[in-house]
């Protein structure tokens, strides 16, 4: 039988179980040779004794990626980040992982931190696929440079806001009803009594941060808050705020402010609101933290009045949003927006079904073949039934109406879109749950 090379180390650790840089040590040694699962077990048992310790949490970095689980080793790199006290290798770990995702940005972000902390731990054939190019003297270029003038353009003047009127309210949404009353409390009551609410020194208005899975319903959300309460509703992306101008972007987010508070009451609403707030330590480029610390100044109201103004967010991905959005006062609600449940799938069924050719459909029997499916998803059983349905009516040459059976059969050739969401985000709610902020994630998880 092979002697384990290991043993007299497993043997010392037996006697000093809380010796850090002896279980450090069994770990790296195991992960050099090969056996990635023993040394997460190592880096795991170490980290329980110094949980911040970095070395340990990059070992398990790697350990994660050398099993390819990288997934896991994001979030343990992400959190590495939170600490600022992330060596050049973890950077360029990250890095790599994120390019596998398809994050190439981000990527050659955290790449350039890395070689700018450690220049040793660079790699030519990397920074080829990342685009990166060396100047003469060596530094590290990427091929689009954050705030630079180009030719035959100019900066942008501010745009006028279009500020909608929803006509649909909380009736046309189906179910949330626990979101919807989170959102009562927070921003409808306080509309509806505000003299109330004032003799108790609670401001009206505020943010409140909805996140999940995409095809949940957050905008369609947003839009209804806005009807619910016969507000003005301003939709604000990422492309209505950044600019290539320098200082720009902050006076088009400014500026968007300022045509909302005009409109009051107003609910303003950011959608994959991560971009233009991700976190300023995963930023090197001064504009990027510049247009975050605009945004905050603008939500705690440090120059305006924000009385009446009534800001949503809604995002996939909050684990890259800047802590500080969380602070009281800026988006001191956070709701996790699950998927559709039961009730609420049949109630989205039967809007996507109404005015098309059906008979006698049995809702239930298909909502029961539709787990953690979205709104999103729903909408693409019925267009795929609903296709179907077209081609057997044009060779039959007349009109075939749907039937329960063929919702089922387009629900089965259908994925749900929620799984790979979820299979991030239970890494963040098992790893990086500070404060207990991801506890709706591992309760839908059952975890």
């Amino acid at each position: 039988m092979p002697v384990d090379p290991f043993e007299s180390l497993r043997e010392a650790l037996k006697h000093s179980p809380d010796n850090v840089p002896l279980r450090q040590h069994l770990a790296e040694a195991l992960l050099e040779r090969g056996r990635a699962a023993e040394a997460e077990q190592e880096f795991r048992a170490a980290l329980q004794l110094a949980p911040h310790h970095s070395p340990l949490q990059l070992g398990l970095a790697r350990a994660f990626h050398s099993q390819g689980k990288s997934s896991e080793a994001i979030v343990v790199l992400e959190e590495m980040l939170k600490g600022r006290e992330m060596p050049g290798a973890a950077y360029v770990l990250l890095a790599r992982l994120l390019y596998r995702e398809g994050d190439v940005p981000r990527s050659v972000a955290m790449y350039k931190a890395g070689i700018d902390d450690d220049p040793d731990c660079g790699d030519e054939e990397f920074e080829q696929r990342l685009g990166i190019v060396r100047d003469p003297e060596g530094a590290a270029q990427a091929d689009v440079v954050e705030g630079r003038q180009r030719a035959g353009t100019e900066p942008t003047s501010d745009i006028p806001v279009e500020i909608e009127r929803p006509k649909i309210d909380f009736s046309s949404v189906g179910g949330m009803e626990s979101l919807k009353e989170e959102i009562r409390l927070k921003i409808i009551y306080p509309l509806q009594q505000q003299d109330l609410y004032k003799a108790y020194g609670k401001s009206i208005g505020g943010g409140l941060l909805m996140y999940g899975p995409p095809g949940c319903g957050k905008t369609h959300l947003a839009r209804a808050t806005a009807g619910e309460i016969k507000a003005g509703f301003v939709s604000v992306g990422i492309n209505d705020v950044l600019d290539m101008w320098i200082g720009q972007s902050e006076r088009n987010l400014h500026s968007i402010f300022e045509q909302c508070r005009e409109d009051r009451p107003c609910v303003l609403f950011f959608d994959e609101v991560d971009a233009l707030g991700a976190r300023r330590s995963d930023m090197r480029q001064s504009a990027g933290r510049h247009l975050i610390n605009q945004f905050l100044s603008e939500m705690d109201g440090a120059t305006s009045n924000n009385e009446g103004l009534l800001i949503l967010a809604a995002t996939n991905a909050p684990w890259h949003l800047d802590p500080a959005f969380r602070r009281p006062g800026r988006f001191d609600r956070i709701l996790f927006v699950p998927p559709p449940d039961e009730t609420a799938r049949e109630e989205i069924l039967q809007l996507l079904c109404e005015g098309k050719p059906m008979e006698d459909i049995d809702y239930y029997a298909v909502v029961r073949k539709t787990k953690d499916f979205s709104g999103a998803d729903l909408k693409a059983v019925v267009d795929r039934a609903v296709e179907a349905k077209l081609q057997e009516a044009m060779k039959a040459g007349s009109l075939k109406p749907i039937t329960t059976r063929d919702l089922l059969q387009a629900a089965k050739l259908h994925r749900p879109t929620t799984q790979e969401w979820f299979s991030t985000a239970r890494n963040h709610a098992l790893y990086a749950n500070e404060g207990g902020i991801y506890d709706d994630i591992l309760k839908y998880l059952r975890l």
